[in-house]
This record gives C-alpha cells, sequence and structure tokens, in this order.
C-alpha cells in the first residue's frame, strides 16, 4: 500500500485490516458527522468525551465488505467487533483526532473504551468513551477541537441540539460551538485534482470543529 498522510493511520489500519483499498478520490477520502458527550463529574471535573462518529454511504459500504458472517444481510455487533477493536486500537497514533482543553490547558487522554459499531440505513457509527487521564476541573472553560488537520478525514459536527452536549455539567454552563467556513470552490478544485497519496498543505485553512463548554 502507498505511503499515505499521518492523518489516515487508523483508517488505513482498518482497511489493512479488511484486505480493501482506497477508492481513488481526491481530498478528504471519507466524512465523518460527530456527535459528542461531555461527560462531569459530580465534583464539576470533566471526566470523558463520549464519540459518535457516523461514516459517509460509501466508506461504510468498503468498511463493511465481508463481514456478514451468517448471509442474513443483517450487521449485528458480534459481526462489527473486530473491527470496532481494530478501529480503537488504531486512533491513538493520530490523537483520536481530539484535542481537548481545561482553562486553556491540553489534556492528555486516558485509554479508549466502550468501542462499539452499529450498521444502520447503510451508515456504519462508531461510538466510544475517550476519558481524560486526569479528570479536569474545568471552572471557567471546557474546549474541544474534533478534525483531521490532513484533510484526508472531513469531520463535521452535526447539524443538530445534540451535537455536542453536557453530561453532569455545573448549573449555568452553556455550550458553543464553532463549526469551520465552508472552503471556497477554486480549494474544493485544487483539492480535487490533488494525487490522492499526497498530503495537501491545509495550514492556511481551518478544517476543524470546535466546542466550547462556559461555565459562570
Amino acid at each position: 500500500m502507498p505511503r499515505r498522510p499521518t492523518g489516515s493511520i487508523a483508517l488505513c489500519a482498518i482497511l489493512a485490516w479488511l484486505g480493501l483499498a482506497l477508492p481513488a478520490a481526491a481530498h478528504p477520502h471519507v466524512f465523518v458527522i460527530s456527535r459528542t458527550e461531555i461527560v462531569y463529574a459530580p465534583d464539576g471535573a470533566v471526566q470523558a468525551l463520549r464519540h459518535r462518529w457516523s461514516f459517509d454511504e460509501a466508506y461504510s459500504a468498503y468498511m463493511t465488505q465481508g463481514l456478514d458472517k451468517n448471509g442474513d444481510g443483517k450487521l449485528t455487533p458480534d459481526e462489527l467487533a473486530e473491527l470496532a477493536k481494530v478501529n480503537i486500537e488504531s486512533l491513538p497514533d493520530v490523537g483520536f483526532f481530539t484535542t481537548a482543553k481545561a482553562n486553556g490547558k491540553v489534556q492528555e487522554f486516558g485509554t479508549a473504551g466502550e468501542a462499539s459499531l452499529a450498521f444502520e440505513n447503510k451508515v456504519l457509527t462508531l461510538t466510544f468513551t475517550l476519558p481524560l487521564k486526569t479528570p479536569a476541573l474545568a471552572n471557567r472553560s471546557f474546549g474541544i477541537e474534533i478534525g483531521d488537520p490532513t484533510y484526508f478525514v472531513a469531520f463535521e459536527i452535526a447539524e443538530a441540539a445534540d451535537a455536542v452536549t453536557t453530561q453532569g455539567a455545573p448549573k449555568g454552563c452553556i455550550v458553543r460551538v464553532m463549526r469551520p467556513p465552508k472552503l471556497d470552490a477554486a480549494t474544493q478544485q485544487r483539492l480535487a485534482q490533488e494525487d490522492v497519496t499526497a498530503t495537501p498543505d491545509m495550514s492556511a485553512y481551518q478544517v476543524t470543529t470546535r466546542a466550547l463548554v462556559a461555565c459562570p
């Protein structure tokens, strides 16, 4: 397999396990709709993030080829368990495509767990819990950034009220989501003409989504 951009390590690991090759498509190669729940402890410290990532239909089809072992036309949690394991074991290599900051200080993550996959309406969705290595008291703010700076994977936070939520947050905390601007037509055309094995220079563009929990 050709050498891939750093940001695609986790996804390439999945494909290698399945024995598949990436389709010859321009950047981005994969689209993900993301939802996240920020989990607080009773003392107001942030304990974990619960991510829910839904892949686009084309990539979902590639990822699930050959996994319907009993041929009943449905994919059960048991049939998807090994793929979920590959996901969770590979994502640390790309920092889970997630940055977290408590009162402006970058936080380290612990070992991700509770990983599961579901396949519904031709869409594969990965759900997992990403704990902070040390629970963080974020008495002013807690922020997350989700995305792939290499733009191999295009993350988009869902356009819904539950795109980013909190569980157990202190009273009065509010969530603000800051989505990146859409890429202009010229940039999209340039990316469409890129060599599929190349890493485009996206340093001049904001391609990740930020969310901030602000507390009184």
